[in-house]
């Protein structure tokens, strides 16, 4: 199963069409892929998604792939910024789109630590949830603190690798962190984080890699999803 992808059209930087959805559905499912549990970023000023809007789009997602005939099911879930509206959710407690029992996906600015970061994990925690980082590997404050990167997973922070990360697609820098991720065992999710069908060529090309097969070999968690 995959637990990070845009694949709900026109609501964030992914697919642009449902027909583009369906296409990289139906190879996800070719690769073996039986559930994707879709999530459209959540971004106040520039994608203020909501839960409702979100599981909108996957029940339509799953009407398309019952009329086509593909077996695979689709859950709702969001990647959420962290930034001020964020914290004010998780402090007052409002609707928060989780999945499985009781994850939700976070991300970050990509080359700043959010002040507040530890802070949230702990609070989303308090409130029952299971906070994942989307791509650890991609931002450059983990990059060059690997003692953080400790100390996150400390927290009971879980971190989820992207899959075309373990060729360099997006840096030999996130390659390298991924790597150091991988060999110290601190790699709990492994997800596509697909928007397009140039995503989906580079899963294609990563898992055949000798880095994705080392992958499998940790005790990842996706399959408790």
């Amino acid at each position: 199963m995959d637990l990070h992808s845009h694949l709900i059209p026109d609501i964030d930087d992914g697919v642009k069409t449902w027909d583009e959805s369906l296409e990289i559905l139906s190879q996800l499912c070719k690769l073996g892929y039986k559930k994707i549990i879709t999530t459209p970023h959540i971004i106040q000023n520039y994608y203020p998604n909501t839960p409702d809007k979100i599981r909108a789009g996957v029940a339509k997602l799953n009407e398309l792939l019952a009329e086509n005939n593909i077996s695979m099911s689709i859950e709702a879930g969001a990647e959420y910024y962290l930034d001020d509206v964020f914290a004010k959710q998780v402090e007052t407690k409002e609707d928060l789109l989780s999945f499985g029992n009781g994850y939700i996906l976070i991300e970050t600015p990509f080359m700043n630590k959010p002040l507040f970061l530890e802070e949230i994990v702990f609070t989303l925690q308090a409130n029952g949830y299971k906070p994942i980082l989307a791509h650890p590997e991609r931002y450059a404050y983990l990059q060059n603190n690997k003692e953080l990167i400790h100390s996150l997973n400390f927290l009971g922070l879980f971190m989820q690798i992207n899959i075309s990360s373990l060729t360099g697609y997006y840096s030999k820098e996130a390659q390298k962190t991924a790597r150091y991720l991988i060999d110290t065992s601190q790699v709990h999710f492994l997800a596509s984080d697909i928007h397009n069908h140039k995503h989906l060529a580079e899963v294609k090309k990563a898992i055949k890699s000798k880095l994705f097969q080392r992958c499998r070999q940790l005790p990842l968690l996706n399959s408790t999803l």
